[in-house]
């Protein structure tokens, strides 16, 4: 069944429907980096149906150019079918028209994706005098709607933080239910965690499905797993990292885990790309190195704990957990974006290596699998890793999705 991908991020919705055995028609993606990353796994796909895998590893260990890679291995159908064009305006007419060259008279079965969430988020509002009720993000679910208009598709996947439920009161919500039914959809939602089908974090989230009038569907029920991995099982085999360490292709330390193998996350190679470290100057190292002590305790840091030397503003009253160590003996705390402007948030558990989380460990923690490479260095990379769907979690829904159809 033929899928479009709306807002699409990296891919991790995507890969999860890719997975459980769905086509995808195109990707529809504002951030030129995230594009490019698509594209890549869009070939690494391709490859694998064609058993050529090991040009895939041959990319990934430098041997090509990415232009040359994509040039050697990919086609013009695959480039195109990753549109890096903002959705919304007059743009629509044209991602239509391409999406419909793409599609060659084939229907359109699902779309899928999930508007940016910055407007619904908690902490965006928090952090909005005007509580985000002003910003144009609130309405891009309209926009996710004319694409339904346009293609009917039998089903549709809406994902996104669980504070769409409650933005302005949670009209938004009730008004954006409304809509979609008025076009023609029944609809109903769960909320989701995404530990509850083996991603290693506890992250909950909203996911809306959506199913034609004329479609005899229901909301699925998930199969849900006992999660009892911890973060210590998802990175232990990789190597010892210093801050600033920048070797794009590392050896695994050890044999694989349990945990790894259950759910191929590790690649059937021998090494890993993009287990890298952002560098730290010496001041948040010696709060990170008070931030793991606390923790081995089983205390948070708090911004307020801080003696005045190693402070830089004077707010010790909001956002006091800035500092947070990811718990290795447990799951992980949820992963956002904002890991790509410093990793404060993200302080790796292991007093000999202070440091914050490395580009595959957040990408792990995420549920992406080693042969997942993400295009356009560190800072992009962790931008598009916090911004993702596990793909864990993405298959489970692909999955039961594709069973009641």
């Amino acid at each position: 069944m033929n899928f479009i991908d709306l807002f699409s991020g990296a891919g991790g919705l995507s890969e999860g429907f890719i997975e459980a055995g769905f086509n995808p028609i195109a990707h529809v993606e504002i951030d030129s980096n995230a594009c490019k990353t698509l594209e890549t796994r869009l070939v690494f796909h391709k490859l694998n149906k064609e058993n050529k895998l090991d040009f895939y590893y041959d990319y990934l260990l430098g041997k090509f150019s990415r232009e040359k890679f994509i040039s050697k291995f990919g086609n013009i159908e695959i480039s195109n079918s990753v549109i890096n064009t903002a959705i919304g305006g007059a743009n629509n007419n044209d991602i239509f028209n391409q999406i419909n060259i793409l599609a060659n008279n084939q229907e359109i079965d699902l779309v899928v994706g999930g508007p940016p969430c910055q407007a619904y988020s908690l902490i965006g509002r928090a952090r909005d005098k005007n509580g985000m009720k002003d910003d144009s993000r609130n309405y891009l679910y309209k926009e996710y709607a004319k694409f339904l208009k346009e293609y009917r598709p039998k089903i549709f996947v809406f994902e996104n933080v669980l504070g769409l439920v409650t933005a302005n009161g949670g009209k938004f919500f009730t008004n954006m239910k409304a809509y979609f039914k008025r076009i023609g959809y029944e609809l109903n939602y769960s909320i989701e965690t995404s530990s509850d089908y083996g991603v290693l974090q506890k992250r909950k989230r909203i996911i809306l499905i959506g199913w034609r009038k004329d479609i005899d569907f229901q909301l699925p029920k998930f199969n849900k797993i006992e999660n009892n991995w911890t973060v210590n099982n998802l990175l232990s085999d990789l190597k010892k990292l210093q801050p600033g360490e920048q070797n794009n292709v590392t050896k695994y330390k050890t044999d694989t885990t349990n945990y790894l193998s259950e759910f191929a996350l590790r690649n059937g190679v021998d090494f890993v790309t993009q287990h890298i470290a952002r560098p730290h100057n010496k001041r948040d190292l010696e709060i990170y190195k008070r931030a793991i002590r606390k923790w081995e305790k089983g205390e948070r840091l708090k911004y307020s704990d801080l003696p005045e030397h190693l402070t830089t503003h004077k707010n010790k009253t909001s956002f006091l957990d800035r500092y947070k160590v990811v718990d290795a003996n447990s799951h992980s705390h949820t992963m956002v974006a904002h890991i790509a402007k410093d990793g404060h948030h993200y302080i790796y558990p292991d007093k000999k290596q202070v440091r914050s989380l490395s580009v595959r460990e957040a990408a792990r923690i995420q549920s992406f699998p080693d042969n997942f490479y993400f295009e356009g260095g560190r800072t992009a990379a962790f931008r598009q890793i916090g911004n993702a769907v596990p793909p864990l979690m993405a298959n489970e829904i692909a999955n039961q999705i594709r069973i009641n159809l």
